[in-house]
């Protein structure tokens, strides 16, 4: 890893506030030049998305995050009307709940938030809520439905114990039929009801017109709804109400998020590759991976508050690109996997491996050069801060791992504020799009996820078939193949001993242990 290589492949821009190394990913000088056509298709790709052509064709939809910081570019003065619309609306509701114009039953400020929603509804706002949160000086202190879990519900609900009264819900489904979520609303509901408090007065939706959720919300009268719009994908939806809502209320300057976003999208418009850094960064993803996936990207952000990066880009990453077939239909299994935490909690756990274990990954490090907002650090030693030490681990372990010939990028960016935190959402978002134009697959559906939603309401249609049994004999205690052959699902015996086994756990069957363990006996209890 030589001066010269470094000189030649380090992009920087002082304007944006972004710096890119590349030099640390191994391809030959011939590499840029040779992938020249294929980036340029790309860049028309990514084009003709933005002037509103079909760029998800599976759905027949177009897709329009890119519009959502910039709505000027939106296609048509409807949509435009509607973006800003949409934004005003967001501003003025944060802005009267916090002065105290909209406030809880009985006139208590909300001072507490909680977000329903799951994947794209949830990892978005979970990530500008940690990454820009000011604990003590927020607006409001945000807490997360963002699973199907009792247990992690009932956790979060502790942790509101008392403040119930002065907590304002924003429940988000661009369908209303996401299950997760519905399930997270209806326990939040009863939570409400059971502290004597009627919900509908707290809760608030971000959800599509017509939805389920918007004639929910229409019909009990909650406080307001926002919009979700069919050509803004879950994983791409931070800078839509999904999590400028949440932002807005927790006290974030959205619009320093915003005006992030459309920089950054001003730059990745670049064709010219060399001064693009999105296309410099789906370049070295695909050497990296052959163009196959054929390495996981582990982030390394060396900062505490970029913790939740990595988790964000997973489901951007991989659900974006994790394909099984190309956009002529051909089988390709496409993806990349992303796992990650933070630097340097890393170095003291997997690091070993990636410096002398399996060779099957390449590093992004996120370098974040302002230690922390005061403009001083302690010296623990003299001349030497904590910020000092952070700087030298991540330094030291890029080292380290390239002596081994492990490859890696370096994204640096200033600070961890909304307008660097919007660049980064940006960014990625843009090299996830030119990286599938590259391997020529849909990045905008995900049909996997809608085949899992739908195997799960199989398993719980069979859930109900054993329960109906049980009850309709239960003096019996049945082997789960025995009631799984009387029911009729005799090709699911494993799924009715999975179902039975938790039902007994749950208190609702009472179970017989016996050995082998495939003779225990159930009956309703």
């Amino acid at each position: 890893m030589s001066w010269s290589r470094f000189k030649k492949y380090y992009y920087q821009n002082s304007e944006l506030g972004l710096a890119l190394d590349v030099s640390r990913i191994g391809f030959p000088e011939t590499y840029l030049a040779a992938m020249e056509k294929p980036m340029q298709a790309a860049f028309a790709a990514m084009a003709e998305l933005e002037r509103g052509a079909i760029a998800n064709p599976d759905e027949n939809r177009m897709v329009g995050h890119y519009w959502l910081r910039s709505p000027s570019l939106a296609p048509t003065p409807e949509l435009r009307t509607e973006i800003s619309d949409a934004l005003t609306r967001i501003e003025d509701f944060a802005e009267q709940v916090h002065d105290g114009r909209i406030v809880a039953p009985g006139g208590k400020k909300f001072t507490q938030l909680l977000v329903v929603g799951i994947g794209g509804s949830a990892l978005g706002p979970q990530f500008v809520n940690h990454s820009l949160g000011q604990p003590g000086a927020d607006k409001l202190a945000v807490s997360f439905f963002d699973n199907t879990d009792p247990d992690g519900m009932d956790y979060v609900l502790a942790s509101l114990a008392g403040k119930l009264a002065e907590t304002l819900v924003v429940v988000i489904s661009k369908s209303g039929g996401t299950v997760e979520t519905r399930n997270g609303q209806l326990e939040a509901a009863a939570a409400f009801k059971a502290a004597g408090l009627d919900y509908t007065k707290h809760f608030v939706a971000v959800t599509g017109a017509g939805s389920k959720l918007e004639q929910t919300a229409k019909k009990e009268g909650w406080l307001a709804r926002f919009p979700m719009w069919d050509w803004v994908g879950g994983r791409t939806s931070e800078l839509s109400a999904v999590g400028l809502l949440p932002a807005a209320l927790q006290g974030i300057d959205i619009q320093a998020l915003l005006d992030g976003a459309a920089a950054m999208d001003n730059v990745t418009r670049e064709t010219v590759t060399a001064k693009n850094p999105a296309a410099l960064l789906a370049l070295m993803w695909y050497y990296a991976t052959d163009g196959r996936g054929s390495k996981d990207m582990v982030v390394l952000p060396y900062k505490d508050r970029l913790l939740l990066f990595s988790r964000y880009l997973q489901q951007l990453v991989m659900e974006s690109l994790g394909k099984e077939l190309d956009l002529q239909g051909r089988i390709v299994n496409q993806g990349i996997s992303v796992y990650g935490n933070k630097g340097s909690t890393d170095q003291h756990a997997y690091v070993q491996q990636l410096r002398e274990g399996v060779n099957n990954f390449f590093i992004t490090f996120v370098e974040v050069l302002k230690d922390r907002p005061a403009t001083t650090s302690m010296e623990v030693e003299a001349g030497v801060t904590s910020g000092d030490y952070l700087q030298g681990f991540y330094l030291g372990t890029r080292d380290a791992l390239s002596e081994k010939s492990r490859e890696s990028i370096t994204i640096t960016v200033p600070d961890v504020s909304p307008r660097t935190v919007g660049m980064l959402i940006a960014l990625y978002e843009r090299v996830v799009g030119l990286y599938a134009s590259l391997i020529g697959i849909n990045a905008y559906h995900q049909p996997g996820v809608e085949a899992g939603k739908k195997a799960a309401g199989g398993v719980i249609a069979l859930k109900l078939k054993v329960a109906a049994a049980l009850k309709a004999d239960p003096k019996t205690g049945f082997t789960a193949e025995a009631l799984a052959a009387k029911i009729g699902a005799a090709e699911q015996t494993e799924t009715v001993f999975k179902i039975l086994e938790h039902l007994a756990a749950n208190g609702t069957v009472r179970k017989t242990a016996k050995q082998p363990w495939f003779e225990s006996t159930y009956r309703a209890a």
